[in-house]
C-alpha cells in the first residue's frame, strides 16, 4: 500500500453510459436499531461469521475497484461501528492512492466513543442517521431508547474535528414529517447539512406503502412555508441529494428516490460483508466474489468479473418501482418477508443504504 497519489483509473460504462466510480462497503449486517422504515420485522436471519470478508480481503477487493474506475468508497452497515477494529480497516483504505473520499455512515449510537478513533485513522467524512429530536418518537421508530446517545455522538464527531458533517432523515407521512425544520435548525448548530430522504420501498421495508411517503414537493413546501423562497443549487454532481439554499444561505438536501429517481446518473455499487456485488440497491441478486477471492483465482479473472458485470449493467431500479404506480402496483411488496427470511442478503441491513 502506498500514500502517493495515483491518476484515477478510467471508469468502465455500463449500458447506459453510467460510470463506475463509488463503492459501497457493507462490513457488517449487525445494527444495533430495529428502525421501522428498514427492519421492522421481528426476526432476522443473520450471516455466519466465518464468511465475513477480513479486513484484507475487503482491501484487496477494493483495490481492484479502484483499478476499474472507484475512487469513492462509504463504511455501511448494518452499523458499521459495531465491527471490532473499524479503525484498522479505514487506515489501510485510507493509504490507498486511488480512494480520494472515504466515508462512513452510522446511525450514531456508539460514535461518542469511536470518533476519535476515527478521526484518527483517516476518515474524511461522516454522514449520521437522526430521523427525530423527540426521544419517544426515537423510540418507537427504532425500538430503542438511544437517542440521547445519538445527540452525544453527533457533538463528539464535530468536537473532534470532523468537518461536513451530514444528518441523515428518513421522512414519513404522519411520523416525522412536522419535524423538518427542527431538524435543519438542529444541524445549523452543528454546522451540518441535513438530507432528507423519502421513504423507499427496498429490500426489507415491509411496512411501506405510498401514503407514508412525504414526497420532495411535499417537504419543499412546508419548508417553504417557514423560510420563504428556497433555491435549488445547480451543481454537477452524481450525488443522491439535490442540494437547496435557504434564503440566509443555509443548505440542505433532499433525497427524492421515490418520487423522482435519480436512476440515470448512480455510479454507486454496494458489496456485502460476506463479498456478494449488487449493482443496484433494488437488485435481487449479486455476483459472488469471495469465493474467487478465497479460492485462488486470479486478480485479472476478479477484476474480468467486476468489469463485465458493471459493463453489461441495465439496473434502473428506483424507476422501475416508479412505472409500477399508474398500473396500481407498487403497493405490492419487493420482496416477500418468507424470502427476505431465506436469503438475508435482500435486507438492507445486509447491504447497506
Amino acid at each position: 500500500m502506498t500514500s502517493r497519489p495515483l491518476p484515477a483509473a478510467p471508469s468502465v460504462p455500463d449500458t447506459f453510459g453510467r460510470p463506475l466510480k463509488s463503492l459501497r462497503l457493507s462490513v457488517t449486517d449487525r445494527c444495533n436499531l430495529r428502525c421501522k422504515y428498514c427492519m421492522p420485522e421481528e426476526d432476522y436471519a443473520w450471516l455466519p461469521r466465518e464468511t465475513l470478508l477480513s479486513f484484507e480481503e475487503i482491501y484487496a477487493l477494493t483495490d481492484l475497484f479502484t483499478e476499474l474506475g472507484v475512487d469513492k468508497v462509504r463504511l455501511t452497515g448494518g452499523e458499521p461501528l459495531l465491527r471490532r477494529d473499524l479503525p484498522a480497516l479505514i487506515r489501510m483504505l485510507r493509504s490507498h492512492a486511488r480512494i480520494t473520499d472515504l466515508a462512513l455512515t452510522t446511525n450514531g449510537i456508539l460514535l461518542n466513543e469511536q470518533a476519535e478513533a476515527l478521526r484518527d485513522a483517516g476518515l474524511h467524512r461522516l454522514t449520521i442517521s437522526l430521523d427525530t429530536l423527540k426521544p419517544e418518537r426515537f423510540k418507537t421508530l427504532t425500538r430503542r431508547d438511544t437517542l440521547a446517545q445519538v445527540l452525544d455522538g453527533i457533538e463528539m464527531a464535530l468536537g473532534v474535528g470532523f468537518q461536513g458533517l451530514k444528518l441523515d432523515t428518513v421522512v414519513m407521512r404522519g411520523f416525522n414529517d412536522d419535524e423538518l425544520a427542527d431538524l435543519i435548525e438542529y444541524g445549523r448548530r452543528f454546522r451540518a447539512e441535513v438530507r432528507f430522504i423519502e421513504y423507499m420501498d427496498v429490500g426489507g421495508a415491509t411496512d411501506w406503502s405510498l401514503a407514508k411517503v412525504y414526497s420532495r414537493d411535499a417537504m419543499l413546501e412546508t419548508l417553504g412555508r417557514r423560510y420563504g423562497r428556497i433555491e435549488p443549487i445547480v451543481e454537477v454532481s452524481s450525488a443522491p441529494a439535490q442540494r437547496y439554499r435557504l434564503p440566509d444561505g443555509l443548505t440542505f438536501g433532499i433525497i427524492a428516490s421515490t418520487t423522482a429517481p435519480f436512476c440515470a446518473t448512480c455510479d454507486r455499487s454496494r458489496l456485502t460483508a460476506d463479498g456478494l456485488w449488487y449493482l443496484c440497491l433494488y437488485a435481487k441478486d449479486g455476483t459472488d466474489l469471495r469465493e474467487p477471492l478465497r479460492g485462488g483465482v486470479s486478480r485479472e479473472a476478479i477484476k474480468d468479473l467486476i468489469r463485465n458485470g458493471w459493463a453489461q449493467r441495465k439496473d434502473r431500479g428506483a424507476e422501475e418501482r416508479k412505472a409500477l404506480e399508474p398500473l396500481g402496483l407498487r403497493e405490492e411488496r419487493l420482496i416477500e418477508v418468507q424470502r427476505l427470511r431465506a436469503d438475508p442478503h435482500l435486507e438492507m441491513h445486509a447491504r447497506g443504504g
